[in-house]
This record gives C-alpha cells, structure tokens and sequence, in this order.
C-alpha cells in the first residue's frame, strides 16, 4: 500500500511540473452500479454470477487534470461498491462497503468537447460489510475483505463551459476477498473481482 501511495504522489509532482501551463480542478459526483464476477462454483451453482443485479452506490470526489489535447488526470474518490449472490433457495445476499479510489488517467480530447481516457488505479478500503460473511455461515475475521485492490478505469467524457460528465467502466486486478483456506476448491468458491459502471457530473473551478 505505501509503495502505491508513493508511486501516485511521484506521478502527480512529475506531471505538474511538466504540464504545469495547463491545469484544472474540479469536483465530481454520481452513481456506480457495481457486482463481483468469479469462476468458482458456489451454493448456487456460480456463487458469484453475472446475472445477479449491481448493487447502487454514491461515487464522487476532487480531479485534477494536467495538459489539454493529451492530458492526464489524477483523482481522489469516495466509492460506495458491493455484489450481490443467491443461496439455492433464490434468496439474495449483497454486501456494499466505502472504497478511496486513486485514478490516474491519460486521455485525449476529441474536439472541444468530448475525451476519451483510460488508466490505472489504486483503490483502499475504508469502510466494510462484516455482516455479509455472517448471513453466508462464515467466520469473519480483519482479513476477509481486501484492504488495497488495483484496478483500471476507461471511458469517455464531455466538457460543457464548466460541467464536466463522465461515464466509465471500472475492473479489479484483485479479488475482492482475501480469504485463506486449505482447500483451494472451497477458496476458488469465493475469489471474485469487481467491476462497475459509473455516471457522474462534475464541474471545473
């Protein structure tokens, strides 16, 4: 974690002192519609599965964004994620826990108004579900959720004057759980990463 950390201040002092005669702030806001997608076989037949609905979540922030035509753009967010998966007997089950996200994105404008970006990213956790072990028959202990997962980011984006609209999709390189079993069987049951779509407005100081 503090490895990532150090990388995204270097990447922002470097980039600012480069790109320093084009820069822009602002703060954005939205929702995210998130799940989590593994290829283990559950309770259910596929204890995390496509099918099942994306969980609702407040997502929103600060940005930065150095250059114009290429440019590259740090951010610091607040993300609400989670997933959600069935028992045999249909009954769902979700979870939904506060993430800060680290995008660092490169994109390009295309005109004056639209741009397309794509990068990596950091996300740490904040704020977990401990219950949503328990309503599954499992012991929870600190290690069950993933503090620090990478990720990706890509999408596409409009300026207006001022009002800045973004919508993305978002992938884990991580499964979202860190749970050690001795049986990989059961272990693969519940390895899954997350992924989302997210729409926010935002608007440039």
């Amino acid at each position: 974690m503090k490895n990532l950390i150090a990388l995204s201040i270097t990447m922002l002092a470097v980039t600012s002192l480069s790109m320093a005669q084009d820069f822009e702030i602002g703060v954005r806001a939205g929702m995210n519609l998130s799940q989590v997608n593994g290829d283990g076989n559950g309770s259910g037949g596929g204890f995390w599965n496509s099918n099942e609905p994306r969980i609702p979540g407040f997502t929103g922030g600060i940005y930065t964004r150095f250059g114009d035509k290429f440019f590259l753009q740090p951010e610091f967010i607040i993300s609400q994620k989670g997933g959600t998966t069935s028992s045999i007997a249909g009954v769902q089950k979700t979870f939904k826990q506060t993430y800060f996200d680290i995008p660092v994105l490169l994109g390009i404008k295309v005109g004056d108004a639209v741009r397309i970006h794509a990068g990596p990213m950091a996300t740490f956790l904040v704020n977990k579900d401990d219950s949503f072990f328990k309503i599954i028959g499992l012991q929870s202990n600190q290690d069950d959720f993933r503090k620090a997962i990478l990720g990706y980011q890509l999408g596409v984006g409009f300026d207006i004057n001022k009002l800045r609209l973004d919508m993305r999709y978002e992938g884990n390189v991580n499964d979202v759980f860190n749970i050690d079993y001795d049986n990989n069987q059961t272990q693969s049951q519940f390895a899954g990463k997350g992924n989302l779509f997210f729409f926010t407005l935002g608007y440039a100081f």
